[in-house]
Formats: structure tokens, sequence, C-alpha cells
């Protein structure tokens, strides 16, 4: 990819409108973040315990995500009562100066090696660019070179119940494919 491209201002992607979306650049988040699981909790069969216990995990994803870099937050829930979610997307911007980005190739040889075995690390191309795909049996990140060489765009989904190997996996794919620059 020539790094001679104008660096884009903004990216868009196709999430499904059930994926409740928390904008982690607003200081708002931790209120979208709470209507979030106070919508799960809704309809008492959720103990509060169980309420208490994924308002903090979650919250503390998100302060780790936004102290990151993170842009967004998205959870899909499916699971009665709230107490867990099958699958989340976390979008991270991680900047650079113009051209000093790392190359795909070399990017992907240092994710292998810091992921180890456990870890498919891999150069792919998506239709936005250039991409490192990681795997592993629960996550499923993509390390999406932006134009002009300013940075990588992170998508970074976790498929705890189901795996990456199944629809939800699939589901995870093909929104990573939709992503293009503005």
């Amino acid at each position: 990819m020539s790094d001679a491209v104008e660096p884009p201002s903004d990216y868009r992607m196709l999430v499904p409108r059930d994926w409740f979306r928390v904008d982690l650049t607003q200081e708002r988040w931790r209120g979208q973040l709470k209507t979030f699981v106070d919508r799960e909790a809704a309809g008492g069969s959720a103990p509060d315990e169980t309420r208490r216990s994924l308002w903090t995990t979650l919250r503390n994803i998100a302060e780790r995500g936004a102290a990151d870099g993170a842009l967004e937050f998205y959870l899909k829930t499916e699971t009665p009562g709230g107490t867990a979610f099958p699958a989340s997307l976390m979008v991270s911007l991680l900047p650079t100066p113009p051209g000093l980005a790392p190359e795909v190739r070399e990017l992907a040889e240092t994710l292998a090696g810091r992921r180890g075995e456990a870890s498919k690390v891999e150069a792919v191309e998506l239709p936005a660019g250039e991409t490192v795909r990681a795997v592993t049996d629960a996550t499923l990140d993509f390390h999406v070179r932006m134009p002009g060489g300013v940075g990588y765009l992170i998508l970074a989904f976790s498929v705890p119940l189901s795996g990456t190997e199944g629809p939800m996996g699939d589901l995870c794919e093909a929104i990573a494919y939709s992503l293009r620059w503005v």
C-alpha cells in the first residue's frame, strides 16, 4: 500500500442493529453502558448481584479500552437475564506519524511472536486495505492499516460463548469486511 494516499477522515462499517453501541470518545459513555446493563437486567430475572457483576466487568473493559485509544464498544446479548454476552466488539485507533506505521507483514510477525501458538496470525486483504487477522478460539482481531500509513484501526471481537468457528464468528468476519474509509 502506498503511503502517498491521503489519510481517511473517518470510517464506516455495518454493525447489526441489535448490537448496543457505547461511544467511548464521549464522557457520557458510563451512562450509555449503564443503560445497556439496566436494559439487560429488565424483567427482574437477573439478581442484583449479577447486574452489579455485569456492570463492573463491562465498565472495567470499557475503561481499559478508552485508556488504550478505543473509540467504540459494541455489545450483543442473547442470554436470558443478561448474565453473559455472546459477542462484543471494541474499535480502537493506534495512530502513528505519517509513514511510520509498521508494514502489515512486519506487524503480523510481531503479533505472532507475542501471541504464541494459541493464536493464528496472518496478513489478509480486506476491502478497507491490508490487514493483520489474529484468531483464537474466542477472539478475532483485525488490525487494518490506515491509508496514508498513519496507523491501524483495530477491530477486536470477543465471542466467548460460541467461539470464532460458528455463526457468530462468521458475523464478526462480515462486520470486519464491511469496513470502509471515508
